[in-house]
């Protein structure tokens, strides 16, 4: 039913992607507030200098899951990622669940990158333009208070570009994956500079302690965090895992790829081989640079603007360009998202689980324009109010979940469907979908029990939506009754 609804002539996706084009879009989504924002975080609040070898475990996360995601993708090129496999795998509840849970990672992840685009706007206002910054009040949440004092009331600039990009999505995906290619190059190149020049300036101090002893840090906020030790690189590793999501977004456009069996696999693991080697890195220059210190204080927003204005000498063109192309990064990573939230909501509406409202297409444009509008306000309610840490970390945690879930999809279906055409298949089954789900509940278990509550809370709502609106509505529940 999934493969005849997807080759459904006049109501299907238009496909226009190639491995390239994929690849460029796993790099556009993945590199950007993961990188530029949640590296200093995670250092800050965490692991310290050690936030590299946290890369290195969310990588390891992240291939593993990645190799279940290409097997699902180039198996069953439905649009709608870990939603779609797992209700072809694990029947319409977990799917719902895995779907409502999809939306922690596309919508807040786009509301984290907003809020990381609006700390950037600021900076490119004060030292590049040499204009006055936005006011605090509005360019914070209202939960949000300065070091000074200053209370915030709503993100404006973080609202203003989620609305920007949420009616750029609704004019067609090529013309998105046109203008991401144009930023993937910008953000790669700046990185790669960032990486030669900082390497210099590496202050061995900052070094020193390479992993800091287990001990709590609380933050200005009055938030405690574990900082050192193995629950702080696996704090960190959670942190940072928001680094590395994009790479499933290229799932979500598996309907719209040209070849999935050949183009999927080499879409997510290619974006992902680069964007780690970059990653550790980027992340041993910026803690060698700056102080954990540092991170913690005047550094705490745009932080690799600043390390370079503060420790690099000669080098301030090089953070005047890093703030230009980083609010170009940001952007394709909101875009991205927007993207695979649209056709995440899309699948869902398609099986009855959302209203009908989520998968009507644009006469001309055959995009999902009426989801992508209720998405921009549900994201932007986010990014307006919401402080930028917690929508962070709430992404993170809602994206593991989903990866575990993948992981014991793959498992389900050999034994299920043996016999289904695979075009790439995970190898070691089951060991590599049992050590993704290890893995990742590791992370999720550094992320400690906040997270685990905003999650549980956030479960809870879907389960509402599900009993009273999507059983009564669902074509699967419907089929059934009528044989």
């Amino acid at each position: 039913m999934l493969m005849a609804h997807a080759e459904d002539g006049e109501k299907t996706l238009k496909k226009t992607l190639t491995a390239s084009s994929l690849v460029a879009l796993g790099i556009g989504a993945i590199i950007g507030a993961g990188l530029f924002v949640r590296t200093a975080a995670a250092a800050a609040q965490n692991a310290g200098p050690s936030v590299t070898i946290g890369f290195i475990v969310a990588a390891i996360g992240c291939a593993l899951a990645g190799l279940c995601y290409a097997e699902f993708s180039s198996s069953i090129p439905i649009s709608g990622s870990a939603y779609t496999y797992s209700y072809a795998t694990m029947g319409e509840l977990i799917a719902w669940i895995i779907g409502w849970d999809l939306v922690l990672e596309y919508a807040v992840g786009a509301a984290t990158v907003g809020i990381a685009w609006s700390e950037y706007l600021n900076n490119l206002l004060t030292n590049v333009l040499h204009l006055p910054p936005i006011p605090y009040a509005l360019c914070h949440s209202p939960f949000e208070m300065s070091i000074n004092g200053a209370h915030g009331l709503i993100n404006l600039p973080a609202l203003f570009i989620v609305s920007a990009l949420s009616l750029l999505l609704i004019r067609g995906t090529q013309e998105s994956a046109l203008v991401n290619n144009l930023i993937v190059v910008t953000k790669v190149t700046i990185v790669i500079l960032i990486i030669a020049a900082g390497w210099s300036y590496i202050n061995p101090v900052n070094h020193a302690v390479y992993i800091p002893e287990a001990t709590k840090y609380v933050d200005h906020q009055g938030i405690s965090h574990n900082y050192g030790g193995i629950m702080g690189i696996l704090g960190a590793a959670g942190v940072v895992f928001f680094a590395f999501i994009g790479f499933d977004a290229v799932s979500t456009a598996a309907q719209e790829a040209k070849n999935p069996g050949k183009d999927m696999p080499i879409g997510i693991l290619g974006s992902l081989v680069v964007c780690t080697i970059l990653y550790i890195l980027f992340a041993h220059v910026l803690t060698g640079v700056a102080s954990v210190e540092d991170f913690r204080t005047t550094g705490k927003e745009a932080s690799v603007a600043f390390a370079i204005q503060k420790y690099m000498p000669g080098f301030e063109w090089l953070a005047k360009l890093v703030t230009i192309a980083i609010l170009a990064g940001f952007s394709s990573v909101i875009l991205v998202m927007l993207l695979g939230q649209s056709r995440v909501f899309y699948s869902m509406s398609r099986d009855g689980l959302l209203p009908k409202v989520f998968s009507q297409l644009h006469h001309k444009y055959h995009t999902p324009y009426k989801a992508n509008l209720i998405i921009l306000v549900l994201v932007g309610f986010f990014a307006a109010f919401v402080p930028g840490d917690i929508v962070g970390d709430m992404t993170s945690i809602g994206t593991l979940f989903a990866f575990i879930l993948v992981c014991a999809g793959v498992i389900i279906l050999r034994k299920t469907e043996p016999d289904l055409h695979r075009k790439f298949k995970t190898p070691f089954v089951p060991l590599v979908p049992i050590l993704g789900i290890v893995v990742c509940g590791a992370m999720i278990y550094g992320l400690g029990w906040t997270n685990w509550l905003r999650l549980i809370v956030w479960l809870l709502i879907g389960f509402v939506i599900y009993f009273g609106y999507s059983v009564k509505h669902s074509k699967l529940q419907k089929h059934h009754k009528q044989n």
